[in-house]
């Protein structure tokens, strides 16, 4: 102890010592020091370079939280599609009264208001997928909790935390990737649906848009697919069922795994029972029935007027951008009317089927415009789409025939011609090119509405001579013809190739006494948060003089009263209109119209190979189909014909002055030297009466019966010692030895006073489709 206390007086001084020292130490105030340097020295105080690391940390974060709000807002669609009820990447196409014609993409065909939906099905979609739906603001953290346990403990996913308006956002704004930045915007999405949107809203869109397997998309589409029935006839077993798939339509489809789905569907009854929507021996009933399926190709699958379609899609990038295209979610209104379109396709079917086997055609076409507007009412591109998807209203190019004898004629009109104007009907040469009538016989003087209604030739060519190629083809492009028309003589009789839409509307200027309205099938496009992109507007334009227009008209209701339309002839109202017919019948063409409807009809086979019809065929396939269309429309009167006399034209003529035109007494070589028609034909005659008596000299000699006179041509050399079948037979040994294997064509020379006489030349070999040109159109009706 003694030793132990002085230790303790040598420790404490020890420490004495050291605190003395630590004292010397601190930091000696000096009035000389800064304040800043006095704040900086002060024991305990952090240096303020450290507090700028900490402001710049924090400012940092808070820019960078702001700059990714600010990026995950950008990426969100605007507020206004939040209300939209329509998938990207969709296209649907509607007729004029908003029947669907064809979707394409992830669309419904049935689009139900949720009162339209029975409570049950409603009722069991949230039983399967949102418990909580009525409780959360568009995220439900209880049932994120609860499906994560449910994963752990089954160490499988076998319960989503999605919500129904999470799933509704992943579905009309997200792809499916699984990535955390779309996990946020999605969240994000929810909150702002339920801010903007009801819960029955919600439920009414996610039930119509929701895949549910099978290419059905929402709950209509559904019933379809897995049972062929609509949903108000669904049972409680099947409503469960459908309600199971929405997780994994693939994994729970009935078609492709039966067992599995109805032990998804079990599962749902019973969380129903669960939520106390329904009874525990309602359940139980439903769960113990086997699921009978009655499988039926979704309805989005189906396409209506399918030529019709695909034309419109075509037809989309003339009215709004590629982004907007690309985009997808599109309504596109049309003008279709469907009742008229299904008597279209039944027309024509029936045409081809009852006419085309012996009339040698494969195909036929038709389009129906209303003039007032240019809306088309039906379009039928040909009698099988499934087989070949070839248009023959938009996509064919054909040679018109005498139906463009109608723009020849108008302008003609509207030149200051009139329709008493006559022609003579007689051989004609213009420069090498020599039009023939379809029976290769001539008329004598005609009228220009005579030569129109019985479709004469020669006289369509003389109108063109003194109307003009430039006047002829400016009014018709005028009035709707958009395909190159060439300035031929060959282009009075149709050899300028068209195709049938262009040609028909071209008609409806007529219809609407001289104004055009350009054809279309679109109204209106709207995008999917149902904002109108594009909206058609009538642009009438008046391009022929109305009286003018009113005096064609009359012309071409005498065709269809008095001419080669007759086929065409309405029962209870005035009907204008055109045969056509281009060489050896390869096209059978009738363009009529009413003052409220024009249609157009074209017959032939796509191979260009010539038929065995006659253009009234077509005529009474128009018939056929105007009879269904006008069932319900006023009967309307065209104009009465103007006035002729002292009428000035609107248009100018610019005639034609060819170098060389042989009319009336051409010149050609045969048998008996060049001579004229007149001085062949005679010759002609006289060696007929010079062989006859030759004959009745012989037969008296031999005392034989007379034999047969047969009229022959006039370059042959008759032989008059031999019999009919010997002389025939060296004929065709000397037609052998020059390389041609059938004897020649003979034709009977017509005998009457009132007629040009005519030289009779064997025909012409027929052309090729290759070797096809403008000039060898010489066939019409």
């Amino acid at each position: 102890m003694s030793k132990f206390i002085p230790w303790l007086k040598e420790r404490a001084t020890q420490l004495n010592d050291s605190e003395s020292e630590e004292a010397n130490k601190q930091p000696q105030f000096s009035p000389r020091l800064s304040v800043k340097q006095m704040k900086s020295n002060l024991p305990g105080d952090k240096p303020l370079q450290r507090r700028y690391w900490f402001i710049t940390l924090v400012g940092g974060g808070a820019l960078a939280f702001l700059g990714v709000w600010w990026s995950l807002e950008r990426s969100l669609p605007p507020t206004a599609e939040l209300f939209t009820s329509v998938r990207n990447q969709t296209l649907t196409i509607k007729a004029a009264d908003e029947t669907i014609l064809q979707q394409i993409g992830p669309a419904t065909r049935e689009q139900l208001e949720l009162e339209e939906m029975p409570k049950t099905l409603v009722q069991a979609f949230i039983a399967s997928e949102d418990r909580r739906f009525y409780q959360h603001h568009g995220i439900d953290f209880q049932g994120i909790v609860r499906a994560s346990f449910s994963n752990l403990r089954s160490a499988n996913l076998v319960e989503g935390g999605s919500t129904i308006t999470q799933q509704l956002a992943r579905i009309l704004f997200l792809s499916q990737e699984r990535t955390l930045w779309r996990k946020i915007k999605e969240v994000r999405l929810a909150g702002k649906i339920e801010h903007n949107l009801s819960k029955g809203q919600i439920l009414e869109r996610y039930l119509n848009l929701v895949y549910l397997g099978e290419g059905a998309y929402g709950v209509a589409d559904a019933a379809w697919v897995y049972f062929s029935k609509p949903v108000s006839q669904l049972t409680l077993s099947e409503m469960a069922t459908i309600a199971g798939l929405a997780p994994a339509p693939s994994l729970y489809s009935p078609v492709t795994n039966l067992a599995l789905a109805q032990q998804r569907r079990n599962l749902v009854l019973q969380r129903m029972r669960d939520d106390g929507v329904i009874t525990a021996e309602a359940a139980a009933a439903a769960s113990s029935k086997p699921l009978v399926l009655k499988p039926s190709p979704a309805k989005r699958l189906q396409v209506e007027a399918p030529y019709f379609t695909t034309y419109i899609q075509k037809e989309l990038p003339k009215y709004i951008s590629p982004e907007v295209l690309e985009a997808g979610g599109l309504t596109i209104e049309t003008t279709l009317n469907p009742k008229w379109q299904k008597a279209a396709e039944d027309v024509v079917q029936d045409t081809v089927a009852s006419n085309g086997r012996w009339q040698n055609f494969e195909q036929a076409a038709l389009v129906s415009i209303d003039p007032r507007n240019g809306e088309i009412k039906a379009l039928v591109g040909g009698k099988d789409f499934g087989k070949n998807q070839f248009n023959r209203v938009t996509q064919a190019q054909r040679q018109p025939g005498s139906t463009f004898k109608s723009f020849v004629y108008t302008a003609a009109i509207a030149s200051g011609m009139s329709p008493d104007k006559s022609y003579v009907d007689a051989p004609l040469i213009v420069e090498g090119y020599e039009p023939k009538n379809y029976n290769r016989d001539f008329r004598g003087w005609l009228s220009m509405r005579d030569a129109l209604s019985a479709s004469i030739n020669v006289v369509a060519l003389k109108v063109l001579l003194d109307v003009g190629f430039e006047p002829t083809i400016k009014l018709a492009q005028q009035m709707g013809i958009k395909s190159q028309l060439h300035p031929t003589y060959s282009l009075a009789l149709g050899s300028s190739e068209v195709n049938l839409l262009e040609l028909s509307s071209a008609y409806g200027t007529l219809a609407t006494q001289g104004v055009h309205t350009e054809a279309h099938g679109i109204r209106r496009i709207l995008n999917r948060s149902g904002e109108i992109v594009y909206a058609a507007e009538s642009q009438p334009k008046r391009v022929l003089d109305p009286g003018s227009a009113a005096i064609a008209t009359w012309m071409l209701r005498n065709v269809v009263q008095a001419g080669t339309g007759g086929a065409a002839q309405l029962a209870d109202r005035p009907v204008a209109g055109k045969t056509g017919t281009s060489d050896e019948s390869r096209d059978l063409w009738f363009i009529g119209y009413i003052p409220q409807l024009v249609t157009g009809v074209w017959l032939g086979n796509d191979n260009n190979q010539p038929t065995g019809g006659s253009s009234s065929t077509a005529a009474y396939t128009w018939r056929k189909f105007m009879v269904q269309a006008v069932e319900e429309m006023p009967i309307e009167k065209f104009p009465e014909r103007p006035n002729l006399e002292g009428r000035k034209g609107s248009i100018k003529a610019k005639p034609i002055k060819p170098k060389r035109v042989i009319s009336g007494r051409k010149e050609r070589s045969g048998a008996f030297g060049r001579q004229t028609v007149e001085e062949s034909s005679e010759n002609y005659r006289s060696s007929g009466r010079r062989r006859y008596r030759r004959r009745s000299q012989q037969q008296q000699e031999n005392q034989s019966p007379p034999t047969s006179v047969r009229r022959s041509r006039p370059n042959r050399v008759e032989e008059p010692d031999v019999n009919e079948s010997e002389r025939y037979n060296r004929l065709l040994q000397r037609l052998q030895q020059r390389g041609s294997a059938s004897p020649p064509r003979t034709e009977s020379v017509p005998r009457r006073r009132d007629r040009p006489p005519v030289i009779v030349q064997p025909l012409p070999p027929k052309p090729t489709p290759q070797s096809r040109s403008s000039q060898q159109l010489e066939s019409d009706d």
